[in-house]
């Protein structure tokens, strides 16, 4: 699985967006692999929920939806610019209150560089699903300009 994420990685240089999302049920080894990649490439996986959280609570409530775009855009510029962004624990950007698209935020991510990202929902037919429809953080978005690594 290793050696098909890094084969991934490689293709994904030329696309527009530059997002390899790693998708599966709970538990079946998402973090697992990340963190592989990451000792593979010597970096770190950054865990979006523990530093994004740590910034946004110094953040007045009303500011935080705009602020966590650009929060989270600095905390991936001070990563190795050469190397891919691996993102762990995004669940944070699912929090209603932010009131974005946290899809589309690590789109953006990876318009300028390669992101990994695990993907803390499921894939259904060609649409990644957050959440179930009862949940009030349920998200439902479309996989398109999205290179997908079921696990």
């Amino acid at each position: 699985m290793l050696a098909e994420l890094e084969r991934l990685i490689g293709e994904i240089g030329d696309l527009n967006s530059k997002l390899v999302l790693l998708v599966g049920a709970g538990r079946s080894g998402k973090t697992k692999l990340l963190r592989e990649l990451g000792t593979k490439l010597n970096i770190e996986p950054l865990n979006v929920g523990l530093e994004l959280g740590r910034r946004l609570a110094a953040t007045p409530n009303n500011k935080r939806g705009f602020s966590a775009g650009e929060l989270l855009r600095e905390i991936a510029d001070k990563e190795r610019t050469d190397a891919p962004l691996l993102l762990d624990n995004i669940e944070l950007l699912f929090e209603k209150n932010l009131q974005i698209n946290p899809l589309d935020l690590v789109k953006r991510l990876a318009h300028s560089k390669r992101v990994v990202a695990v993907w803390p929902g499921e894939l259904r037919g060609d649409r990644l699903i957050y959440a179930d429809m009862s949940h009030p953080e349920h998200r439902d978005y479309s996989r398109d300009g999205v290179v997908v690594l079921e696990i």
